[in-house]
């Protein structure tokens, strides 16, 4: 009887324990997400003051390829449900003339003013691959050979379509990427509170990244990047996995950089991901970390303590045969801790110089990169002994 009194309020504690850890984690994830979220406004334009009529606004057409499913919310062009297949869009986003560089200025209510906000506007829809791969080809066109690149990226945890999109064209922005931005934007919940739901969501949306290196091969760039934030690293990577298991990763065009910022994986995983890519391709990769992120400081915790590959010992990754970008010590970042591949004026810039220079971080590269490497705090450490050959 003793035993069972025991075991009861043991089971009580226990309980009570996980309630209180799991409020403890549901405040802390909407503390970093902040109080309350910023309008959605793909599609919304001013009826008093449109983009079109603003003669000094930068504009960044972004195509789109979604595991979303459609919304009829105004603003809301896709949604958080998953789609089974794969949806294909583009949009124009219009960058206001006091833009800051690593600065979002994003409107906190409806309708934008394009003057100061970033909109969104004139959502195209396509019915098949070859209609936006007619249009891909007809933006890298426009461009000299030189930058008829595209860059795909990969959004992280806790996103809308929105938030992707407009992240996107702040980054294209101000690392002055001179190519074409694609976004694959899987179907995030957009809450703090569903982060399962948001890593089942990468699971779903594994299989689609062969379908988009498909459409991309097809439009003919001179060469691709990769840019993958958080959550979307670990999606990119099962992606690039399942390509190189159908024998065509790197084989049907050139791979500039492959870039993980923030990578919300598990280190051991990301181990084991990486044994099963060539030596190629992982020579390519370039790992962005940073010791005081604070989101995956609380990843880790629901992980059971296991450490994430962006807040893990920059020696540890190097041995694994790839790039690290140390960002610990970077603390101007406008969008914190987790972000600061875009909130930070001399990270963006970096990553600028490299994608423009011809895929390569080493410090004695560019004079443009060895004049951010020499006045930052940004330290970089490339190729060490590689454990997998």
């Amino acid at each position: 009887m003793l035993f069972n009194i025991g075991e009861k309020v043991g089971m009580t504690y226990l309980k009570n324990r996980l309630a209180v850890m799991s409020l403890v984690f549901l405040l802390a994830f909407s503390l970093l997400a902040g109080c309350s979220p910023p309008p959605q406004i793909m599609g919304i334009d001013n009826p008093a003051l449109s983009a079109a009529s603003v003669p000094d606004v930068t504009r960044q057409r972004i195509f789109i390829a979604t595991t979303r499913r459609p919304s009829e919310e105004p603003g809301v062009l896709l949604g958080p449900a998953r789609s089974l297949a794969l949806l294909l869009a583009s949009v124009d986003v219009t960058i206001p003339p006091n833009h800051v560089a690593g600065q979002l200025e994003r409107p906190q209510q409806l309708p934008p003013d394009p003057r100061k906000d970033f909109t969104v506007t004139n959502p195209v829809t396509y019915a098949t691959d070859a209609d936006v791969i007619t249009e891909i080809r007809r933006e890298l066109a426009k461009r000299p050979r030189k930058d008829r690149k595209l860059l795909l990226f990969v959004h992280g945890f806790n996103n809308t379509s929105s938030d992707a999109t407009l992240r996107l064209a702040q980054f294209v922005e101000d690392t002055g990427f001179k190519g074409v931005p694609i976004l694959f934007t899987w179907a995030s919940a957009a809450k703090p509170s569903r982060y399962v739901y948001d890593l089942n969501s990468t699971l779903v949306a594994r299989e689609k990244i062969k379908e988009i290196a498909d459409i991309m091969a097809r439009s003919k760039p001179e060469s691709a990047d990769i840019f993958a934030h958080s959550m979307g690293t670990f999606l990119t990577m099962e992606g690039l996995l399942d390509l190189q298991q159908a024998g065509t990763l790197g084989t049907r065009g050139e791979i500039g950089l492959i870039m993980l910022a923030a990578p919300d994986i598990d280190l051991d995983v990301f181990r084991t991901q990486l044994r099963q890519l060539s030596p190629a391709i992982r020579k390519k990769m370039y790992v962005l970390v940073s010791k005081d992120d604070k989101a995956l400081r609380l990843s880790s915790r629901i992980a059971g303590g296991v450490p994430r590959v962006g807040a893990a010992n920059t020696d540890e990754l190097e041995a694994l045969g790839v790039t690290v970008i140390d960002l610990s010590k970077i603390e101007d970042s406008a969008s914190g801790s987790h972000s600061k591949y875009a909130g930070s004026p001399e990270v963006v810039q970096l990553i600028g110089a490299g994608l423009n220079s011809g895929h390569n971080f080493d410090q004695d590269n560019t004079p443009a990169i060895q004049k951010i490497l020499s006045t930052s705090p940004i330290q970089i450490f490339g190729n060490g002994v590689n454990l997998f050959n």
